[in-house]
């Protein structure tokens, strides 16, 4: 985003004037309600009401047109019906409205994408930005803002909401004065017909109040621009985001293994990593996090230690720690040192610590206040069970005297207490001063959790990105000469030549047109060989019966270039057959698939993962955006459950990993620079023992005409 663009969107969170088209003398009216929100949040600019009525709304005077209103306006909200909405946008075109925020529903949502087009067509040719339309409105604290209809007051404070549900995002407004977060900001998207989370994100970066920001996301139109955003939004705070819509039908694409695994959830779950943002899995688990990482510190190291009276619930904080991430202190003798005075002998100084079910406030305190002050341990989690012998009234002194100790020390503490009645009075108090207390083990935990993952991404961030050498213009002349000949996919050996053109090695092959021939070709190369069917039309040669391995003489190659044809025909009986394919057959190694493709949301992506016949059905593949550093192409590979068979397994040898780098790189910069290729899959690629490199067996490309491409 330019300064200018940056500048600009400043006026749609700290407007120095606003007017409201549509305000409404009747109170149950949303033309109504929004401005009686405006006047008692207390916005400090000037506020401007445009109505069919004449009279005046809370002592504010209507006027017939925005025209006719004498101030400079820098954002205007519009409240009508859909059929008025476009006059009244080029009203504030004239006038030299920097924003307008349009509530009213009835366009791309319904279908109506055509006045939605061009109600921004309008906006943009006057040097005006529009959100929604379809929205509930914006809040800022920066200005004391509320522009919404909610019914509910907003509490100011430091989290920042972007929400693409108008209905969800008001129930999160409720929800935020539950749980007591304050809001820096909350945005409704809506539509997003013009501005969208990468132009909101800009901004919030930059705004001190801001400490961290959530977003609800249903669809990402510019998922490339949303991804640069969001890695310069993460390099500086923390983003969560929750997620609707986990199904994969949006993005199959049967012709390919690289497009029919690309789940459209895969892919942004990916890209989401990839760029460092927190994905909850609920509205209230991304509230908890929320609110923990904007008031406790981040942990300075790993190791983190369990203090608790009950070893059930210690049990049960262990396995949460392995599901969330979190690295427990393991030194038994710092353990013992540390917690030895605040644990008696029929106790457990392990990890986790058990003070046992006879503590007091005063040992817990003793206990809580060691790891605040060790030099050994980075964060703590403190659990608590309710027993009769407590000294219940001191419980909430003694959580916030443990708590201020560890933030002073610059260290995370989260607490659960399991209990009853007294217990959730104590945890409700306590919330409101927005101390991580829970009831339950897991949601502690798991904020902890949440704290490591974004510590883990600052620290290993990095912003170089690689590309290779490629023949573009060698690749380009393959496709052009595809295209004419009215095909969208490269055959067999194009599908090679590609391959050859980026420098990625493939076995030597030959298409072939009769028996004595493939038997030549075979003898010239060597035996054993591998044949497949070349045809336009079967691109699942398997399926088809067209491949033949592991041929080791003449008659072997004669009867598998009979039968290969032979099957060809009674799969496809008007195949157009252009021969069959005789390749060198590669020695066994790990077999992978690498693939590239034109995702629809987020552009250019690669993915990798376990190779061979069965990857549709272990579906062990990871997804990553392109531009991409080589760092983040190993984290990539590491995610990969079939990873350890790269390292060698059961004496096996550690397999040719950089050179699996290299080729993911390679396929990422082709779909980048050739734009008319959609797809790229390589499947298997042979990966042999390090610094033996590997062999792409088989590429299947598809392809496009640039405009089809670029939808």
């Amino acid at each position: 985003m330019s300064q200018q663009e940056s500048d600009t969107i400043r006026y749609l969170f700290e407007p120095r004037s606003f007017a409201i088209i549509g305000a409404s003398l009747n109170p149950a009216k949303l033309g109504h309600t929004i401005a009686r929100n405006i006047l008692e949040g207390g916005y400090g600019g000037r506020l401007h009401l445009v109505g069919s009525a004449k009279g005046e709304i809370l002592g504010i005077p209507l006027h017939e047109s925005i025209e006719h209103i004498e101030d400079e306006i820098d954002q205007a909200t519009i409240v009508i019906p859909a059929k008025y909405v476009v006059d009244a946008v080029k009203s504030c075109a004239k006038k030299g409205v920097r924003h307008v925020q349009i509530i009213s529903s009835g366009f791309s949502e319904i279908g109506n994408a055509k006045e939605e087009q061009e109600i921004v067509s309008i906006a943009r040719s006057n040097g005006m930005r529009v959100l929604g339309p379809n929205i509930f409105g914006l809040y800022s604290a920066a200005s004391s803002l509320n522009s919404t209809f909610s019914a509910t007051g907003i509490k100011s404070g430091h989290v920042a909401i972007l929400t693409q549900s108008g209905a969800l995002g008001i129930s999160m407004i409720g929800k935020t004065l539950v749980e007591n977060i304050g809001l820096s900001a909350i945005v409704s998207l809506g539509n997003k017909s013009d501005i969208d989370e990468a132009d909101l994100l800009d901004y919030l970066v930059e705004q001190e109040r801001t400490k961290v920001i959530l977003m609800y996301v249903e669809g990402v139109k510019n998922g490339q621009r949303f991804a640069e955003a969001l890695r310069r939004t993460t390099a500086r705070k923390p983003v969560v985001v929750i997620r609707s819509g986990r199904s994969k039908r949006g993005a199959l694409a049967a012709a390919s293994h690289t497009g029919s695994l690309a789940g459209s959830d895969e892919v942004f779950s990916a890209i989401m990593r990839q760029c460092g943002v927190l994905r909850a899995e609920s509205i209230g688990e991304a509230f908890d996090w929320c609110k923990f990482l904007a008031f406790s510190p981040k942990p300075p190291g790993d190791r983190a230690v369990i203090v608790t009276n009950g070893g059930g619930v210690g049990v049960l904080a262990t396995d949460a720690c392995e599901k969330y991430g979190v690295e427990l202190l393991d030194d038994q003798g710092v353990l013992g040192e540390v917690f030895g005075p605040a644990t008696p002998s029929f106790g457990s100084t392990k990890n986790p610590v058990d003070i046992t079910g006879s503590a007091n406030s005063e040992a817990y305190e003793l206990a809580l206040s060691a790891p605040a002050s060790s030099d050994y341990m980075d964060a703590t989690m403190a659990l608590y069970c309710e027993t009769a012998t407590f000294d219940s009234e001191n419980l909430a002194p003694m959580i916030r005297q443990t708590h201020a100790a560890h933030k002073e020390a610059g260290k995370p503490i989260t607490y659960a207490l399991v209990g009853g009645e007294t217990v959730d009075e104590t945890i409700d108090i306590l919330r409101k001063d927005n101390i991580p207390v829970f009831d339950d083990i897991d949601p502690a935990v798991s904020c902890l959790g949440a704290a490591y993952r974004y510590r883990d991404h600052l620290r290993e961030r990095t912003e170089t990105l690689d590309q290779a050498e490629v023949d573009v213009k060698a690749i380009d002349g393959i496709v052009d000469r595809a295209l004419e000949e009215g095909r969208d996919f490269l055959l067999a050996a194009e599908g090679s030549a590609v391959m050859r053109a980026a420098g990625i090695r493939m076995p030597e092959s030959k298409i072939v047109r009769s028996i004595p021939e493939a038997v030549g070709f075979a003898e010239s190369i060597g035996f054993p060989v591998v044949m497949k069917i070349a045809s336009r039309d079967i691109l699942h040669k398997s399926d088809a019966g067209g491949v033949a391995l592991g041929l080791e003489n003449e008659k072997d190659v004669v009867d598998a270039y009979e039968a290969i044809i032979q099957n060809a025909k009674e799969y496809k009986a008007d195949a157009t057959i252009d021969g069959v394919e005789v390749v060198s057959m590669v020695r066994p190694g790990t077999e992978l698939i690498v693939g590239a493709r034109n995702d629809q949301s987020f552009g250019p992506i690669v993915m990798c993962g376990l190779g061979g016949i069965y990857v549709e059905v272990m579906k062990d593949v990871v997804f990553r955006g392109l531009p991409i550093g080589r760092a983040e192409v190993m984290k990539m590979l590491e995610e990969i459950r079939s990873f350890p068979l790269l390292l060698g397994v059961r004496g096996e040898p550690r397999r040719d990993i950089e050179g699996v780098v290299d080729t993911i790189i390679k396929v990422g910069t082709i779909i980048e620079k050739c734009e008319r290729i959609t797809d790229i899959e390589i499947n298997p690629v042979v990966v042999y023992e390090e610094k033996k490199s590997l062999t792409a067996v088989d590429a299947r490309i598809l392809i496009a005409r640039k405009k089809e491409a670029e939808r």
